[in-house]
């Protein structure tokens, strides 16, 4: 993306990522809330709101709507995927253009983007009981979501100390680190309670 003095790219740049994200929530809260409400604790383990839907409505909604249904939750989650694989597919090319010193051709753009999706897909079908894993691994992960944003932004920037934006940030990666801790604590509890079927190249 072009970048001067008078218009630099992290502008553009953060207003894609807020128009992104604004369109994102504006596609999930509604569907949580709504599923929640119409469902409450019913809602299956497995399968989330497009589980409710097929067992719960399978014999009053038509086929249509049922398979219409799955069709935009795969193009809901491929969309996505381009979104929060971004980080990688950047990586790629980064590499690729520091060794060749030329730019990354559409091809090879192309081409990463493929086999990435692949080697996410062959995973999911080698190893499907990694659901049963999602509340650890995420729980694990959290940090780089939560918490060091906000310990690398007082590293980085240096505020005054006890100022509001160094209380500020210290109290959500401090919140940050303790909900981590808490939903890591709850999927091993979780595991523990019902379990896990590990079984290869077998999805459910």
């Amino acid at each position: 993306m072009p970048s001067d003095a008078k218009q630099p790219s992290r502008l553009a740049m953060w207003k894609g990522v807020m128009f992104a994200y604004t369109v994102i929530a504006l596609c999930l809260f509604p569907l949580a809330i709504g599923g929640y409400w119409a469902y409450g604790n019913l809602i299956p383990t497995n399968g989330g709101m497009l589980g409710a839907l097929q067992k719960y409505h399978e014999h009053d909604t038509s086929k249509f709507i049922i398979a219409l249904t799955s069709l935009l939750v795969v193009i809901n989650s491929l969309s996505s995927f381009q979104i929060y694989a971004m980080p990688v597919f950047d990586d790629l090319e980064f590499r690729y253009t520091s060794k060749m010193n030329r730019p990354c051709p559409r091809w090879l753009r192309i081409a990463f983007r493929g086999l990435f999706g692949c080697l996410a897909f062959f995973i999911a079908v080698a190893l499907p009981f990694l659901r049963s894993l999602a509340g650890l691994i995420g729980g694990a992960a959290l940090p780089i979501t939560l918490a060091y944003p906000c310990f690398m932004w007082i590293q980085i920037k240096k505020p005054q100390r006890c100022s509001t934006n160094w209380y500020l940030n210290w109290t959500l990666g401090v919140v940050g680190m303790i909900l981590s801790v808490l939903v890591v604590i709850g999927a091993i509890r979780g595991i523990v309670a019902q379990g896990i079927e590990i079984h290869f190249f077998n999805p459910q």
